[in-house]
């Protein structure tokens, strides 16, 4: 349960409402939305008709009313009632960004209720009071909603006020701001090398302890570990760790790697973080707190540089400015057993690091399907089907559903796309290309790859 914004919060949250000054002048950038696929149609319904341009002078009035008026009072009154209806009455989906990033942060019933009442009306679709947030999110994303003018300058205020840190978080880049919603946890802001400091976050581990095979006793060999090999030095990463630290910034083979696990798109990714071109400043990889489309958002706490954390690309900041772009390592998700086995001299990251906890997201919370808003999903696969995902040397993005891959490579049979060869590695699979050279592949849910890959191939199996 993601905690909810208190009353003394959201009357902070007004005046930063009123710091952005709610500058709704210009005209809107989106463009029509385009035919959208059948199965959206089918899951969503047609969505409505979308406005473009600026907004009334007394649109605008009503829009600071209900959004900024509102949170300064602890009721509801006449006059946020009065304004809700006319921004209601607008005809303009497009506001309804705006209330779905409030509602995220609502905790009065009433507040919520009338902001869910006024999303229906501007939906033209019938909300339910449960998980008002996360219909109301999944419709604008699966219809491509287009965002308001001055769109990001309100979101900015209002996150900005909930965790101050994310100031240097909510810039312009190549991102699109409408699908990033809070995961409920804030953000690691620490300096390099703070492993063991305390936070009220997610804390990445830099530099972790690690032991050897033999002396990692308290691995049973049916757990899962994320496997890692650079220059012939390999690492186990076992996922009871990874799901509490979420991002490790660490050192193998002579390379310097960042490694993000998104519990939930199930996909742990190793980035090198070194050789970078132009000198550039070794990233130091950290969890935001953020999402985009139920994946997690890191960013380089030396220059607060937000990265495509499914890309590895940087989208705002400094970094976004040199065009960075990290290189992948493979990773292979498998079983400690197994991965031990094939690679002896692995070492492994040591159990303190878990802060003893023992997570099993996989086969718990997400059973029935993602818990954050991801809109629509390519119906090719189920949601949480494991896949193999890589991009060839050509760029298409291709995916191996795992489960038929698995099966083929244990008959013998060969898996080629393009360049990319499968093969197995210490009970899991890795993408190789015809000279056995590794071209950094990972395992992820299929919503996750095929929403951050759109158009991916798909291996048929």
């Amino acid at each position: 349960m993601v905690p909810a914004i208190a009353t003394q919060t959201r009357v902070a949250l007004a005046a930063s409402f009123m710091a952005v000054c709610l500058s709704w002048s210009g005209v809107s950038h989106a463009e029509e939305t385009s035919a959208l696929p059948a199965y959206v149609i089918d899951q969503y319904g047609e969505p409505p008709e979308i406005p473009d341009g600026p907004l009334s002078d007394s649109l605008k009035a009503a829009v600071d009313a209900a959004f900024v008026d509102s949170i300064t009072q602890s009721a509801w009154g006449r006059d946020q009632t009065l304004a809700l209806t006319e921004v209601a009455d607008s005809k303009d989906p497009r506001l309804v960004w705006i209330i779905s990033d409030l509602m995220r942060f609502t905790a009065g019933s009433q507040l919520s209720t009338a902001l869910t009442e006024a999303a229906s009306k501007l939906l033209q679709k019938e909300i339910p009071v449960d998980n008002n947030w996360g219909v109301i999110t999944d419709h604008l994303i699966a219809w491509d909603i287009p965002a308001p003018p001055d769109y990001l300058a309100v979101k900015r205020g209002i996150f900005t006020t909930i965790v101050p840190g994310w100031d240097r978080i909510f810039v312009e880049g190549d991102i699109d701001w409408r699908h990033v919603s809070w995961g409920g946890v804030l953000i690691d802001n620490r300096a390099y090398n703070t492993t063991d400091e305390i936070c009220n976050c997610i804390p990445a581990a830099d530099n972790p302890e690690v032991s050897s095979a033999e002396e990692a006793t308290w691995l049973k060999d049916d757990d899962i570990v994320f496997g890692v090999g650079v220059n012939g030095e390999y690492r186990a990463y076992p996922r009871r760790i990874m799901e509490v630290r979420e991002m490790v910034n660490d050192t193998l083979g002579g390379r310097d790697l960042g490694i993000p696990y998104c519990t939930l798109c199930g996909a742990a990714q190793a980035y090198f973080t070194d050789q970078l071109p132009g000198g550039i400043e070794r990233p130091i990889l950290r969890t935001s707190g953020l999402l985009i489309r139920s994946n997690k958002v890191m960013y380089d706490v030396n220059t607060y540089s937000v990265f495509d954390t499914f890309l590895g690309k940087a989208v705002t900041g400094p970094l976004h400015e040199k065009d960075v772009q990290l290189e992948q390592a493979g990773v292979v998700t498998t079983d400690w057993g197994t991965w031990k086995k094939a690679h002896p001299e692995t070492t492994v990251l040591v159990e303190k690091l878990a802060l003893g906890r023992d997570f099993d997201f996989r086969n718990g919370r997400d059973a029935n399907g993602p818990i954050f808003p991801v809109g629509d999903v390519d119906p090719r696969l189920p949601v949480h089907e494991d896949i193999i995902g890589i991009v060839t040397a050509s760029g298409k993005p291709v995916a191996f559903q795992r489960s038929k891959a698995m099966a083929a490579l244990q008959k013998g049979d060969e898996i080629a796309f393009e360049n990319v060869r499968l093969e197995l590695d210490a009970g899991g699979i890795r993408a190789v290309d015809a000279d056995g050279s590794d071209l950094g592949s990972h395992q992820a849910f299929w919503f996750a790859w095929s929403q951050f890959h759109p158009g991916t191939e798909l291996w048929p199996g």
